[in-house]
């Protein structure tokens, strides 16, 4: 009995193997990129510009090859602090505005009756594979008859209405997910489509919300697009990306400090991200396997 299951442990080992071989290899080619970037940001303008990345490696322990100088470069520009806050400024109404929106529409769409319903949800997915670009400049025309244009209001709107495609169809699909006996037993009592929002499907959601939190704050954090079209790059309005592409100049001379500034403007979305991580996990297998 040992050695069958020891010869069967064996058997599923060497039967996984290949499989774990191509997952280690697919994760080496993915993270490469961040890798070389990493050590770019480390290395001297003069370097950087005669030698490649990986020939760091050819004396690793050579600590003169490094330095700090991207970084305080970066941390130290005028205006790097106030681009921050921007960005902060922009990225969390621009999250809770469209999960707001998209929570109550997910809801409605999956239990509550009403004529249209079905063709009013295969519009909104079917607005997933608009191309923002399409809109840029029919908004940013709207933009400045209502006066909104360069201002803070009209990006939040923005980003909410490029959101909110995404947000409504996987929020309907995992609230639609929920046991409907729990929502009829919770109607019988005579709790209003309010309260049954508010205290079973809000708290039996957050797997699903955090999911769609963690990817809208991701696209709107690392925006430079419709930041750039719809603030217009001033510099009391201007978020971190914006801050970047002014600092590498117009034909990227200075290209070596974005390498640098691409992982200082990585903390933030970082910090969400493992803030939310267990959320979002369970998010993304949500309904890929039934009890």
């Amino acid at each position: 009995m040992k050695r069958r299951k020891k010869k069967n442990k064996m058997q599923k080992f060497w039967e996984k193997t290949p499989v774990h071989i191509t997952l280690v290899v697919i994760s080496l080619i993915w993270t490469l990129p961040s890798i070389g970037l990493l050590i770019s940001s480390f290395r001297y303008q003069d370097d950087l510009l005669r030698t490649g990345w990986w020939t760091v490696f050819q004396h690793p322990f050579d600590f003169t090859q490094y330095h700090l100088g991207n970084y305080i470069t970066v941390l130290t520009a005028e205006g790097m602090g106030d681009a921050f806050l921007n960005s902060l400024t922009i990225s969390i109404p621009a999250t809770i505005i469209p999960i707001a929106i998209a929570c109550f529409a997910a809801y409605a769409f999956a239990w509550m009756k009403f004529p249209g319903r079905q063709l009013l949800f295969i519009i909104v997915v079917a607005l997933l594979v608009v191309p923002l670009q399409m809109t840029l400049i029919p908004i940013l025309n709207a933009y400045r008859v209502f006066g909104i244009s360069g201002s803070f209001l009209g990006v939040w709107l923005a980003h909410t209405a490029y959101g909110m495609p995404l947000g409504i169809y996987l929020l309907r699909n995992y609230i639609g997910a929920l046991p409907k006996d729990l929502i009829e037993a919770a109607a019988v009592d005579g709790a209003s489509h309010l309260k049954i929002f508010t205290k079973i499907i809000v708290p039996l959601s957050t797997p699903a919300i955090a999911s769609f939190a963690v990817f809208q704050f991701l696209w709107v954090w690392n925006d430079l697009l419709v930041a750039l079209v719809y603030l217009g790059g001033t510099p009391d309005v201007a978020p971190v990306t914006i801050q970047l592409s002014n600092m590498i100049g117009s034909r990227g001379q200075d290209w070596h400090i974005l390498t640098a500034g691409a992982f200082i403007s990585m903390i933030i979305p970082l910090l969400v991200f493992f803030a939310l991580q267990k959320y979002f996990v369970r998010g993304l297998l949500a309904g890929s396997v039934k009890s």
